[in-house]
């Protein structure tokens, strides 16, 4: 039979200020449920004292890691409609699930037509990193060559290119999208994805672009052939490249929804 440990009033006291004053929230609140259970194992209760501290900072860091990768949206591998989605090898992407890239310095280049799931697969596997400890950081080729581009008129491109390197994961989304809304900033975009593609194969840190033109119409959009070469080298050069060649799910959900019989599962660009 087990029965409760004395534990001297003072010294209770004295170990909850103690856990308040270390901000130990989670352990401090663990220390009160224990109290309650009539369990003679002290290292159990220590254990579960550290246990819950433990799990409440872990989840913090990945409540913080999601936030500063700035996600337009959280996506996740089992809302993807594998079924649907014809043109993508669903035994691939759950081998991208396991991260093994991630470990290696690997990067995945995804290309397809606008609906076909690439920045839903994206946004999965960037989210999954973040669960996995990694830091992440999204953008969309056109916020980051406009970010890039004020940085360059006012001579601060140093500054306004740490976000873009530093972080274990950089997703840049919808590479050839917005390129109509790129003329004003044309000159120098592609020496400035260069900048930030050159600095991270270095560093060897991993990427994750999606695209809607074909590789060799990135000269074009980004107004340069020769650092658009240099661009494309180092990307292919450590990196799954991945064409899906599928149906839109945009364009399949609208018809559903026109005979009134939509689903609720994913796919996405």
């Amino acid at each position: 039979m087990t029965r409760k440990d004395p534990t001297p009033p003072e010294r209770l006291q004295a170990l909850r200020d103690a856990l308040d004053e270390l901000r130990l929230a989670d352990m401090r609140a663990q220390l009160d449920r224990e109290l309650d259970v009539t369990d003679g194992d002290w290292l159990e209760r220590v254990w579960r004292l550290v246990e819950a501290q433990l799990r409440g900072r872990r989840e913090r860091a990945i409540e913080r890691r999601v936030r500063d990768a700035n996600f337009p949206a959280i996506k996740t591998l089992d809302a993807f409609d594998f079924d649907f989605q014809t043109g993508v090898d669903r035994n691939q992407i759950l081998h991208l699930a396991t991260l093994e890239w991630l470990v290696q310095h690997r990067s995945i280049l995804l290309a397809g037509m606008s609906g076909t799931g690439k920045s839903h697969i994206a946004l999965a596997l960037g989210y999954l990193a973040c669960l996995h400890g990694y830091r992440v950081r999204y953008t969309t080729s056109a916020g980051m060559l406009t970010q890039l581009h004020l940085a360059l008129a006012i001579q601060d491109m140093q500054h306004a290119l740490k976000p873009f390197v530093r972080c274990e994961l950089l997703i840049i989304d919808e590479v050839g999208l917005d390129k109509p809304e790129r003329q004003a900033y044309k000159t120098d975009d592609a020496s400035l994805l260069y900048k930030v593609v050159a600095a991270r194969y270095e560093a060897a840190r991993s990427c994750i672009i999606t695209t809607n033109i074909e590789w060799d119409q990135w000269g074009d959009y980004l107004g340069d052939e020769v650092a658009t070469a240099a661009i494309l080298d180092r990307l292919v050069h450590r990196s799954h490249a991945i064409t899906i060649e599928g149906p839109s799910w945009r364009a399949h959900q609208h018809q559903q929804l026109n005979r009134g019989d939509a689903k609720g599962s994913e796919v996405g660009d």
